[in-house]
């Protein structure tokens, strides 16, 4: 999935010549945490956070701090085409919080967030559909995940998504997001055959 499909696009951004108190004003007043700030032309110079700014709006009214102080300049930006999982990884292993989606030339083209990205996952995974997730540790057989799918679907169990634990073990825990019908079925079926359904939930 590209990023260009999930993040806001044109989003708020403010003027590097604003003030502290008017990018607050926007931020407060549209219920946003991140800003961009760009010069003329839509060209990303720096990347602000309602935090920062709250931080430094007391200081800015007995000195002369600015804007262009708070920001964070050469933030990290991604382009469009690239894919989501790269900006899921930068925004966990940097811990921030949004991400700026530039061109080659770094014209502001749209914004990514955290928020972005727990929706797609939300959505990819099915968590929202009428659905429940089944727990089944396959063991380390080197079929026993295909074993574990075929039962699933003889029994007519219909398969939205599948996930890993991620600590590994020889246990190999998978959690299977199915279709909310027939799991009683399911669950006897992959009992009789060996596999410990560690739980079910709706």
């Amino acid at each position: 999935m590209r990023i260009e499909s999930l993040m806001v696009k044109n989003p708020l951004c403010v003027d590097v010549n604003a003030s502290i108190s008017e990018a607050i004003k926007l931020m407060q007043g549209n219920s946003i945490r991140h800003l961009p700030v760009v010069e003329k032309g839509g060209v990303l110079r720096g990347f602000v956070t309602l935090s920062d700014l709250k931080q430094g709006l007391i200081p800015s009214m007995v000195g002369d701090l600015s804007l262009t102080d708070l920001m964070i300049k050469n933030p990290i930006t991604v382009k469009p085409d690239e894919d989501v999982e790269d900006a899921a990884q930068i925004i966990y292993r940097k811990k921030i919080g949004g991400l700026p989606v530039v061109d080659d030339n770094n014209h502001l083209l749209g914004i990514i967030t955290v928020t972005d990205i727990l929706r797609a996952f939300v959505e990819m995974m099915g968590i929202l559909t009428h659905s429940v997730r089944m727990d089944v540790k396959v063991g380390d057989e080197p079929d026993a995940f295909a074993k574990v799918s075929t039962i699933i679907q003889q029994t007519g169990g219909h398969v939205i998504s599948v996930g890993l634990a991620p600590h590994r073990t020889q246990e190999n825990i998978y959690y299977f997001r199915l279709s909310a019908n027939g799991q009683d079925a399911i669950h006897q079926a992959l009992e009789n055959a060996g596999y410990e359904v560690l739980g079910v939930w709706q």
